[in-house]
Order: C-alpha cells, then sequence, then structure tokens
C-alpha cells in the first residue's frame, strides 16, 4: 500500500528550467513544500532565498528549502530537471548517452531514500529519459510522467492563435510524438473556437502552406531560443507547473505528456508524446486521437527513431 502524502514536490536540478518551474510553481500556490536538490550547493542557496522572498505575493504560502534525497520518501511528486544541456546545433536525441547516466544516478538514489510518489521528467531526451526512469524506479508505468510535446503544443496553439486572432486558450491542437525533430501535428483534430482548422482550407488555398510553416516554426523553435539565449526556460517551466497542479489537485485533466505506450497506436513498450488524462494517481488513460494516414506515416516515423535509440540501451526490452 502507498504512504499516505501531501502536496510536497522535490525538484533534483535548478538549471534554467528547474529555477523556471520553481518560480512559477511558488506563483501559483500549488504545492505545500518545494524542496531543491542541486550540486551547486552555493547557487542553491540563493534561489531559494530568493524564492522565498517572494512567497508573499503568491496566492498561498509554498515553503521553500534546500533539499536532500531524504525529503523525497514523503514527497508527492520528484521532478528532474537535471542533466547536461543541449548545446547550440546538438539534438535532443545526441544527449541521451550522458543523461542516461545522469539519470539512473538520481532515480537509484532517490528510490533508495523511500520515495513512493510520482516522477515527472523534464531532462532531455526527454521520452527515452522517462522511459529509464521507469525501469529504474520499478514503479508502474502510470506514476512516471515525461513532460512530452506540454512545451510544443502550447508553442503550436500560440502560433495559430496569431495566425487566427484567437486566444491559445480557445484553440485545441496537440503535437505528437518524440519531443524533438520527429514529433508531428495533428491538424485533423485540431479546432479553433469549436471550429476544424482544416474547414480553412476551403477559404484559402494557401492555408495547409501556413500551417505546415506554422509547425516547423513550432518544432524549430528551441533551436532558435538556445541559439538567442542559451536555453529555454519559462515555456517549459510553466508547462511543468501545470502538470504538477494537475496532479496535485487531481484534476483529470487532458493534456500531451510523454506517457507509456500499452496498445495505444498499435504500439507497446515505448514513452512518447501523445495526450493522456493526468490527475494524483499520475497518468488515468492514455488518448489516443484518431490520425489520418498521412499523420499515421508521420508518427510511425518517430515511433521507429525513439524505439531503435532505446533498444541499444535496454536491448532486453520487449
Amino acid at each position: 500500500m502507498r504512504k499516505t502524502i501531501g502536496n510536497k514536490v522535490v525538484l533534483i536540478g535548478a538549471g534554467d528550467v528547474g529555477v523556471a518551474y520553481a518560480y512559477a510553481l511558488v506563483n501559483q500556490g500549488t504545492v505545500d513544500h518545494l524542496a531543491i536538490i542541486d550540486i551547486d550547493a552555493k547557487k542553491l542557496r540563493g534561489n531559494v532565498m530568493d524564492l522565498n522572498h517572494g512567497v508573499v505575493w503568491s496566492s498561498s504560502r509554498t515553503r521553500v528549502t534546500e533539499g536532500t534525497y531524504a525529503d523525497c520518501e514523503d514527497a508527492a511528486m520528484v521532478v528532474i530537471c537535471a542533466g547536461a544541456a543541449q548545446k547550440p546545433g546538438e539534438t535532443r536525441l545526441q544527449l541521451v548517452e550522458k543523461n542516461m547516466r545522469i539519470m539512473k544516478g538520481i532515480v537509484d538514489e532517490v528510490m533508495a531514500n523511500g520515495f513512493d510518489g510520482i516522477f515527472l521528467i523534464a531532462s532531455n531526451p526527454v521520452d527515452l529519459l522517462t522511459y529509464g526512469a521507469w525501469r529504474y524506479s520499478g514503479l508502474d508505468s502510470h506514476r512516471v510522467i515525461g513532460s512530452g510535446t506540454v512545451l510544443d503544443s502550447a508553442r503550436y496553439r500560440f502560433m495559430l492563435g496569431e495566425l487566427t486572432h484567437t486566444a491559445p486558450s480557445s484553440i485545441h491542437a496537440y503535437i505528437i510524438g518524440e519531443h524533438g525533430d520527429t514529433e508531428l501535428p495533428v491538424v485533423s483534430s485540431a479546432t479553433v473556437a469549436g471550429v476544424p482548422l482544416s474547414a480553412n482550407s476551403d477559404k484559402d488555398p494557401d492555408f495547409d502552406e501556413r500551417i505546415e510553416k506554422i509547425f516547423e516554426e513550432t518544432r524549430d523553435a528551441a533551436y532558435d531560443i538556445i541559439d538567442a539565449k542559451g536555453s529555454t526556460s519559462y515555456g517549459i517551466g510553466m508547462g511543468l507547473a501545470r502538470i504538477t497542479k494537475a496532479i496535485i489537485k487531481n484534476q483529470d485533466v487532458a493534456l500531451p505528456v510523454s506517457a507509456y505506450l500499452d496498445g495505444q497506436y498499435g504500439e507497446h513498450d515505448l514513452y512518447i508524446g501523445t495526450p493522456a488524462v493526468v490527475n494524483r494517481g499520475g497518468i488515468g488513460r492514455v488518448v489516443e486521437l484518431q490520425l489520418n494516414e498521412h499523420e499515421k506515416e508521420r508518427f510511425e516515423h518517430s515511433v521507429n527513431t525513439l524505439r531503435e535509440i532505446k533498444n541499444e540501451f535496454f536491448p532486453d526490452a520487449p
């Protein structure tokens, strides 16, 4: 039986992404206690002090502390943002070997301290590292979640909003697949204010071309941001905070995360970006989108890309 746990989150890795996530979490007042672990003790101390000084303006009093792995014992969630940073021109998949070693060391330490909650992984390449975290932890797959395409989908919705002069909150559209170069947009089921996005094709002969260009800008946005400022942080930080809120508040909300496939889309034993219902138990269920033939081909390519690399690290996998 699982332990009774409250609203405590342990964040491992206080780099640009981790601090952006912590800042969003404190602002939103989602958790009671945020314990942060990082190898740079001096910088961590400064970040914890700085975050605590902003708590007075938050909607609730979040306790922010310098954490240790012992904090994992009674944590509801452990969120991992640690890992080698993506360099300019480097794909997320090129990060896998060095970051898989880091992930194993972290997960082993977390589990050795009695963790019995939900993992949320943001380290890249996130789909592969989430699979690794699941294998190393021994937890049920629904309790290990990756940030997946939550950021990619947010970028896509923002850009579609700019094109259609509609608030992104009124746009329902997903990017699925690998969080990386083989991801794809599901245009066939996308809607703007309840109207199918594809309906615009009849009115504007250049609309499909513009939609594909928006997707390409979405897919490549990280490279542009990394080239300009060294890392992406605010968008993914807020995306992680949104997933955390869905879990802590037991919201049963559908979010595009990296979830384990066990027959959905005809695939097995793989973590990949797809909508999934998220609640206090982790992944309530994976939402299998209805894809057209072109989308199925692109998704299969994304699956095969991830599976080939996954099998190099886990040759015993089915």
